[in-house]
């Protein structure tokens, strides 16, 4: 009956990280680029090779890169990548990360940024705007300002693994990797979450049911298991 007792431990363990995804998702369902995390299960034998139970857990969390809906917002800084393609920015920590969230502005170094981040063109360098001028955006990804081109932005595609480093920035994961590409984009649009709030719900609710359903499970082995060693104490 213990390995009753660690068997629903790890279905409440595993659904425990699906509840906290589907959270993540509906509370970023409205957020410029978001995209939304899937867990992955997986069933394991035990280490004795026993075929008579096997135990889940949640192995590893997917990124839905599927575009999400958006929003009219026409400023003209504001733009959408066409096709599934990313932005390039800067971090921080001078690593190349991407989003969707085309949000644009330049910032006191007259520089072209997304939410502070520098924006990157198809080479990795960022696109610099001359002082006193204000930057345009066409829908092929050619930044001008003062009537002279000061930039490209480089358009990327995701393939493979990804991980997030950010509430709407992605890297490429083991084995993945991000691949220049031509493209268009829109302009005086933005990119919200992917995340379906009713999907949301719905997969809120079977989550909160299968972990509840571990729990009573883990709760009956327990008391059948100190029913046993009850049984067994010599009076």
């Amino acid at each position: 009956m213990a390995d009753g007792i660690y068997v629903s431990m790890c279905g409440a363990a595993a659904r425990s990280e699906q509840l906290d995804a589907v959270a993540d998702n509906l509370a970023n369902a409205q957020t410029p680029g978001f995209k939304a995390s899937r867990p992955a299960f997986q069933t394991f034998l035990p280490a004795s090779g026993a075929t008579d139970k096997s135990y889940p857990a949640a192995v590893a969390t997917a990124f839905d890169l599927r575009p999400g809906p958006t929003s009219r917002t026409d400023n003209p800084l504001d733009v959408v990548p066409e096709d599934g393609a990313f932005l390039a920015v800067a971090t921080a920590r001078g690593q190349r990360a991407y989003t969707r969230d085309g949000r644009l502005t330049t910032d006191a170094e007259g520089r072209l940024v997304q939410n502070g981040r520098p924006v990157l063109d198809r080479g990795g360098s960022v696109i610099q705007i001359p002082p006193g001028t204000a930057p345009q955006i066409g829908s092929d990804g050619v930044v001008q300002a003062g009537g002279v081109t000061v930039g490209e932005l480089g358009l990327f595609k995701l393939q493979g693994p990804v991980d997030r480093v950010g509430q709407a920035l992605l890297v490429p994961g083991r084995g993945g990797r991000a691949d220049a590409v031509d493209g268009r984009l829109r302009t005086g649009e933005v990119e919200l979450g992917n995340a379906s709030p009713l999907e949301g719900m719905v997969q809120l609710i079977s989550a909160q049911r299968s972990f509840d359903a571990s729990m009573q499970a883990l709760q009956t082995y327990r008391a059948m298991d100190q029913r046993s060693s009850d049984l067994g104490r010599v009076r």
